[in-house]
This record gives C-alpha cells, structure tokens and sequence, in this order.
C-alpha cells in the first residue's frame, strides 16, 4: 500500500555538516574499532579550506550491543545531561564527543556491571531509541558554539531496523564498510553494500581490517586470515573503492579494551612491542582518513 502523505523526506542531524556511517555485513570485524579510530584520524586533520582541525563526534546507534563507552574509556559515566530545551549533551572523552544507549542502561552497581544489562525491544522500540540518539542530541560545543563538521556513526552489524531507519530519514553522505579477509565476511560485504545502494546512501569506500600480521622482528605480512585478493576482487567487481588495508596489530586491541584509541598512543614502548605493523596501521589510517574526507567534503 502507499504511503500516506507520499515518502519520508531525509533531513539533516541538528549541528552536524557531514554523516559518515561505518557499517559491516558481518559481527566481529572489528568495526566499531576502526570507527572509533577513524573518528580521532578525522579529528587530526586540518584541511586546508578551514584553517582549523575538524570537529568529530562518535554516535553509537548500535542498540543492542554498544561498544563505544568501553573504547572509550566511558563505560561508568553517569547518563547524559540535558538541555533546557530537553536534548542530551554528549559525554566527553579524549577531547570528541560522543553519544550510545550505553549510556542510558542502568549504572554499574558492585554487583552488576553496566555491561551485563541487556536491551530486550520489539522493533518499534529500537526506531524509536534510534530516533532519539539522532535528533536529540545537541551536538554543539556549547549552547550558542559551533557544531559538528563530521559525525562518525558506528552502526550495528547486519541490514537490520537500524540502519534502514537511518538510510529513510537522515541524510547520510558517506558509508563505510569493514570486512576482514575470511570468505564468511567477504559475503556479507556484497549485502551491506546492497542495503546502502537501496536506501541511496553513497559508499565511501570498504576497509579489509586484520588484512595482515607484521611480527615484531620482521617485516614479512603474514596473512594469517586468508589473501586479500578475494576482497579486493569483490570491492572491484562492485565498483568500491578500498580505502585502506589495515595490518593486524596487538596495540590496537589492547588501547580498545583501554578506553585509549591506538590512533592516540605513541609512546616508545608501544612502539617497540608493535614493531613496522604499528607504524604501517597509523599510516593507512592518516590515508584512509584523508581519503574519507575528500569524498564527503
């Protein structure tokens, strides 16, 4: 049947210039990992047509299992405050702002840790909660500040309620996909891309994330995972562009389960225990990041 009243028009996210939605077909890639880390990449840049580094916020639209207050060291903050007007202040870390129903679940307490309360919702409820974490967030630095020039959004894996919700109401003006080497998510890369296409958001490109593993003590990638052919013959054959390769590097899951993004640790000892697979990882992250830039700009 039609729609009454003719199809839901798309409108922007209140104080935010850009929308970048960082997706993958399949769990366990990685995904909100490189959003976060993507984010601060972003956040370092300063393009020349600005003058000023650019203004990054993180939203975690991941409902059912949100990892953004644990990459980012938030996961005991206390709820969002509120605005007079009655919209959430995102809740600060590391100098970006961010926004997850992880922050709305009932508060750790000695004997129930935060991270075990789950969310039980129909469909109706989980559009409803997405809803609210897109337009009632005030985004702004402060009350008359500037807002946002790019929001990262880290979606829930899967062509679920979520990410249909976002496609059909806000105005998304890039997309990313994540997918590891393995042919079990190389299969859901070709879906996610479907979805994106069928609810008109533009694919920024695709990131083949654990691409690789550089020891310590040498720098021969081993490609512990599978060969990247597989994904950069999908990305290819779909017309994609591949962003970015990264390698698979200790650090990067230890300064997750920190709350520090590997994209802000540079101390020597890290350096020395990561070896050249560190040093490649920051570089294709600076690249993709810039990359991602230029195609929302």
């Amino acid at each position: 049947m039609p729609r009454r009243g003719g199809p839901i028009q798309k409108r922007p996210i209140p104080h935010v210039s850009k929308v970048l939605a960082v997706a993958s077909g399949k769990g366990g890639v990685g995904k909100s990992t490189v959003a976060v880390n993507l984010a601060f990449a972003l956040a370092m840049r300063k393009p020349p047509s600005l003058g000023r580094r650019l203004r990054v916020g993180i939203l975690d639209l991941d409902i059912f299992g949100p990892s953004i207050p644990t990459l980012m060291g938030l996961q005991h903050a206390d709820e969002p405050a509120l605005t007079s007007g009655g919209a959430m202040l995102p809740i600060m870390n590391h100098g970006l702002p961010t926004m997850s129903m992880g922050y709305l679940l009932p508060k750790s307490t000695e004997n129930k840790p935060r991270e075990d309360a789950a969310v039980v919702w129909r469909g109706l409820m989980v559009q409803k909660a997405v809803q609210q974490l897109l337009f009632d967030v005030d985004w702004r630095e402060s009350e008359h500040g500037p807002g946002l020039d790019v929001l990262v959004i880290d979606m829930p894996p899967g062509t679920g309620d979520v990410p249909l919700t976002l496609g059909q109401l806000v105005v998304v003006n890039g997309a990313v996909i994540i997918s590891t080497p393995q042919d079990v998510a190389l299969a859901d890369v070709r879906r996610g891309i479907s979805m994106f296409r069928k609810i008109s958001v533009p694919i920024t490109g695709t990131i083949l994330n654990q691409a690789y593993f550089i020891c310590p003590s040498c720098t021969t990638p081993h490609e512990l995972f599978g060969s990247p052919d597989a994904f950069r013959s999908i990305a290819s054959t779909l017309g994609v562009p591949v962003l970015g390769e990264l390698p698979l590097v200790k650090g990067v899951s230890m300064g997750g389960d920190g709350g520090v993004p590997y994209a802000l640790t540079a101390s020597s000892q890290q350096l020395e225990a990561d070896g050249s697979g560190g040093a490649v990882w920051r570089s294709v992250m600076e690249d993709t990041a810039q990359k991602v830039w230029e195609s929302i700009a």
